[in-house]
């Protein structure tokens, strides 16, 4: 989840005065577990460049104090990472005990290569895993992400990226129209909130080519369908293709000028300006959009969960997670680490900074944490509301970058006029054998 690093770290360089007093009510859950019974082991930690990656770093004397474990971690890039990642754990010896995956991408690379170790039963065990990290406290895309289909644990979930609908009320208000509540309304709106010849525009998203595919993906869950299910592209199905008109409507219609060539930066800075009344993408853009200092609609951002398609409503779902080595000689002690890193009390630092959002429910709810979140109260309000809708948005296959250039290259020629039907049964066709040599068949 690289692209919301630049605008956080941009943020909240002038947010270090929160401290510890930001959720001193909360009272760290690391009762019943024997956090010393591994005393004097020393764990590798391998960490992706990130927000989370800086806060583990931040607070690792804790867990060093409360453990008696000697931590040693190191933070790279993310591409880099996974390339050190994959040489690593397919030798067998990987160098690292803990390792900090993004989901999303390497989801059934690592279930594939067996990479992970299974923490199924340490969470069954009540001398490892403290009562309140349950199945429940989990949004059901953690689960779907930190699960095989086995239900078997390759890691615990970390932190999530849903993608919401930022919506400028000023512009709402001056046309008399209400949020939208369906993908209909969201049309409707959209065009009657567009006037070119005043500079303003209804809606906008990602239509650059690669980045374009989630947008497109977030609006088939609408419609009942995933991209891939079990193993199966339905890139070229009715619902595939309805999500692509729409895309295509929305995008050629209120869209602003340019869109073509629009990654996440381009639709913030739009939205950001006061030009664009409805932006699509992840909730952890957020936080410039209440900066004073890089925006001109503070106070007037909306945030509201992705409308209800003609089938469902879903809200579109990123996120990573940390897991323990297969390789690893220190499983035990590794679990260890885990579990503090997702717990409470590091789950209301993620959240309160925003280095990221946790997974968790109980944190979410808490109202001790949320007392510390620099974001308005409907932004952490959307954040549980979402949860309760979350489904994964990209497909759970190795050949994810492929995936996203392939069917990027169709969502693009839609917004120069291309038919949708034909373009997403051509990507379709050129993606099939990539998926295939992917799973070996």
């Amino acid at each position: 989840m690289r692209r919301i690093q630049p605008t956080r770290r941009q943020f909240l360089a002038g947010s270090a005065a929160l401290g510890a007093a930001s959720f001193a009510g909360l009272k760290p859950a690391f009762a019943n577990v024997d956090w010393k019974k591994y005393a004097g082991t020393t764990l590798e930690v391998n960490l992706i460049k990130s927000p989370r990656g800086d806060i583990l770093q931040k607070y690792q004397k804790e867990f060093e104090e409360l453990t008696g474990i000697k931590v040693n971690s190191e933070q790279t890039p993310e591409q880099q990472q996974r390339q050190k990642a994959v040489i690593e754990l397919t030798s067998g010896k990987p160098s690292f005990d803990v390792i900090h995956i993004s989901y999303h991408v390497q989801k059934r690379q690592f279930e594939k290569g067996g990479w992970l170790a299974d923490l199924t039963p340490f969470l069954k065990d009540p001398s490892l895993t403290e009562p309140s990290l349950v199945e429940s406290d989990f949004a059901e895309a953690g689960l779907a992400f930190a699960k095989d289909k086995n239900g078997r644990f390759g890691g615990l979930p970390f932190s999530v990226d849903y993608w919401i609908l930022y919506w400028n009320k000023e512009l709402f208000a001056a046309k008399g129209i209400e949020y939208p509540k369906s993908f209909d309304e969201l049309v409707s709106a959209a065009e009657k909130l567009t006037d070119a010849s005043k500079g303003t525009y209804g809606f906008v998203a990602r239509g650059m080519k690669n980045a374009n595919t989630p947008v497109w993906a977030s609006l088939m869950l609408g419609y009942g369908k995933s991209t891939i299910d079990d193993g199966n592209l339905q890139t070229d199905t009715p619902e595939a293709i309805q999500a692509a008109t729409l895309y295509q409507r929305l995008m050629t219609k209120s869209a602003p000028p340019g869109v073509t060539g629009f990654n996440w930066a381009e639709c913030q800075s739009n939205f950001l300006q006061g030009k664009v009344a409805m932006w699509l993408d992840g909730i952890g853009f957020a936080p410039p959009l209440e900066n004073p200092e890089k925006s001109r609609v503070v106070g007037k951002v909306g945030y509201g969960v992705m409308p209800k398609g003609p089938a469902v409503q879903a809200a579109p779902t990123f996120g990573d997670g940390i897991g323990v080595t297969e390789g690893s000689s220190k499983k035990e002690a590794a679990y260890l680490y885990c579990q503090w890193a997702i717990s409470k009390q590091m789950g209301a630092r993620l959240l309160q900074t925003g280095s990221g959002v946790p997974f968790r429910n109980s944190i979410l709810n808490d109202p001790e944490v949320r007392k510390g979140v620099t974001m308005p109260s409907e932004w952490v309000d959307v954040l549980t509301a979402s949860a309760k809708v979350s489904q994964l948005c990209l497909p759970v296959i190795v050949p994810v970058t492929e995936f996203r250039d392939v069917m990027g290259v169709g969502l693009t020629n839609l917004l120069g006029g291309a038919d949708p039907a034909t373009e997403m049964k051509r990507a379709t066709e050129e993606f099939r054998p990539i998926l295939a040599r992917s799973e070996g068949k």
